[in-house]
């Protein structure tokens, strides 16, 4: 079995050649400036070659590795896939195209620390800083989003799911991605369902975050995939499927204090 490392970090791939190999290099030179011993699992879709890039840039270097296909499966598929072959005492992902620069991971780790099971970042806190805000459409969307997500499925405290920076504890990112079902973006949503329904303490921290202005997301189809998705989740977990008993009390034995703290 191979020896693990202090952090696996995941990003998410779709046809992103223009922006991939820089986002590698940063969090690569990041993490030795840091001594954190870490592995890069690259999750990428796609036909525009970054597959193909980054396997080049893992030749002759075992801490980068790379999955996928031409075609595109979803970024919840994408990490889940990751996840399974993780072996960092922590596990995370943040997106391919650099939106939240690596650095901020100095907020999360004292968190993770301290001993909270998921520690998110979020761009709708007081002291988050955001460098370049989304076009107004997309920020009218999120807005609606966030009251339909939390009428439909229910995550009080959360004030952003969808940011792409979350850390877990390794038993932790394995239990909760052996369960998630969803393909697409709203694989955050059930993930941070599952955890709140299986008590994991979740710690929520503002951080810095930028529009790249290049979102993969098209407006009326996968708005209509996210609605569909989440109408999934909350019948799925929440009506049909609780989750099985061992899982929970394991993840109580684990969790002297349960709930969402900002």
């Amino acid at each position: 079995m191979p020896e693990p490392v202090d952090l696996s970090l995941i990003l998410p791939a779709y046809n992103e050649r223009a922006s991939i190999a820089a986002t590698i290099e940063e969090a690569f030179a990041y993490f030795e400036s840091r001594k954190i011993q870490a592995e890069i699992i690259v999750a990428a879709d796609g036909t525009d070659g970054t597959r193909e890039l980054v396997r080049a840039m893992a030749a002759g270097n075992p801490f980068l590795r790379v999955i996928g296909k031409e075609e595109r499966s979803g970024k919840g598929r994408g990490i889940r896939e990751a996840v399974a072959l993780a072996r960092g005492r922590i596990v995370g992902y943040a997106d391919a195209d650099n939106k939240v620069p690596i650095t901020e991971y100095d907020k999360i780790q004292p968190w993770l620390v301290d001993g909270f099971h998921l520690v998110i970042g979020s761009r709708g806190m007081s002291q988050s800083v955001v460098e370049r805000s989304q076009p107004w459409y997309r920020q009218i969307g999120s807005t609606g989003f966030y009251y339909f997500m939390q009428a439909a499925v229910g995550l009080p405290g959360i004030r952003d799911t969808q940011c792409g920076f979350k850390f877990f504890p390794r038993d932790v990112a394995v239990r909760l991605f052996q369960l998630q079902r969803i393909d697409g973006y709203m694989f955050d949503v059930e993930i941070l369902t599952l955890a709140n329904r299986m008590g994991y303490r979740i710690k929520q921290v503002p951080i810095r975050w930028r529009d790249d202005a290049d979102s993969r997301l098209q407006l009326l189809s996968g708005n209509l995939r996210n609605v569909k998705d989440i109408f999934r989740i909350r019948r799925y977990w929440r009506r049909n499927a609780p989750v099985p008993a061992a899982v929970a009390a394991a993840a109580s034995e684990d969790s002297p204090t349960i709930g969402i703290i900002s």
